[in-house]
């Protein structure tokens, strides 16, 4: 079925009448996520797309019953933004906001996970189920079919490659988990990888990460533990990265032996997943194992 996100879940739009949230509020309504309520203060009793707008969003949770927060809000804010939701009563957020200083991430991650809540991102595109006719985020809606994959995935990019491929070939998905590829994460790789496990109509799982640091080899270890069950398939993007040059994420930057394309392509294989050399060769792999779904 899915994973974090469902049919029942009602979303709030954090940052609902800038630019961006404006847009992808509608494109959300579109594929069907049920958004319920948007919040920038100041200027509560307005509308986006007839969704109404409030001043908080302790507000917008008591009015609309929203569980689920979608973060807009530009990055000097990001933190009281969170803050607010995990205080709010949210049980899911998502942040998609980029630029984020670590140390403001540190702190709501962990406030989050202390919390109990489920916090995606920060700098992600967010997640979809499209089973459940919703997508929380700025990921593209027409690449999406309902079907048996579960993906977890550092690059937004990718993943549209990777989820399109996958669609083309005739394979769906249960959950998408666009993770982002800041340094301090808050849903990591071994998190999503229990998540899917648990997930009964979850077949096989993609994972899409990137050069530096180790969540992948970390990852490889707990699939190799034989706590994961299910067919595990990877890409790992920055292959020909030059030591010590950053690479598209803040995360993403090589030091010395580790955290390389090749140190964590070797533990994934040791731990029998397998790994792709092109984005596109997962939908393969799939289709060789399990078949169009």
């Amino acid at each position: 079925m899915a994973v974090v996100l469902t049919k029942d879940s009602k979303v709030v739009v954090q940052g609902a009448t800038g630019h961006q949230g404006t847009f992808h509020i509608g494109a959300m309504k579109t594929f069907g996520t049920n958004v319920v309520a948007g919040v920038t203060p100041g200027k509560g009793g307005q509308s986006v797309h007839d969704i109404p707008v409030f001043d908080s969003v302790q507000e917008a949770v008591k009015e609309t019953g929203a569980d689920v927060s979608l973060v807009f809000v530009p990055a000097p804010f990001a933190k009281d933004a969170v803050l607010e939701a995990v205080d709010a009563g949210v049980k899911t957020v998502i942040v998609i906001t980029e630029h984020i200083p670590v140390h403001d991430a540190m702190d709501f991650v962990n406030y989050a996970k202390a919390k109990g809540v489920t916090l995606i991102g920060p700098n992600c595109p967010g997640a979809a189920s499209p089973g459940e006719n919703i997508k929380v985020g700025i990921l593209p809606g027409m690449i999406f079919e309902p079907g048996p994959i579960g993906i977890a995935s550092k690059s937004g990019t990718l993943t549209y490659e990777i989820v399109n491929a996958l669609t083309e070939a005739g394979i769906g998905q249960t959950t998408c988990l666009g993770l982002g590829g800041d340094p301090c994460q808050g849903t990591n790789f071994i998190e999503a990888l229990e998540l899917f496990q648990a997930d009964d109509e979850t077949k096989g799982i993609v994972l899409v990460g990137e050069i530096g640091g180790t969540a992948e080899e970390e990852a490889a270890e707990y699939i190799a533990s034989g706590k994961v069950t299910k067919p595990v398939y990877a890409y790992i993007a920055g292959r020909t990265a030059p030591e010590g040059k950053k690479m598209g994420h803040a995360g993403a930057i090589v030091q010395g032996d580790k955290g390389t394309a090749e140190s964590k392509q070797k533990a994934f294989e040791a731990a029998g997943v397998k790994v792709a050399k092109f984005p596109t060769d997962i939908a393969q792999f799939v289709k060789a194992d399990l078949g169009s779904a």
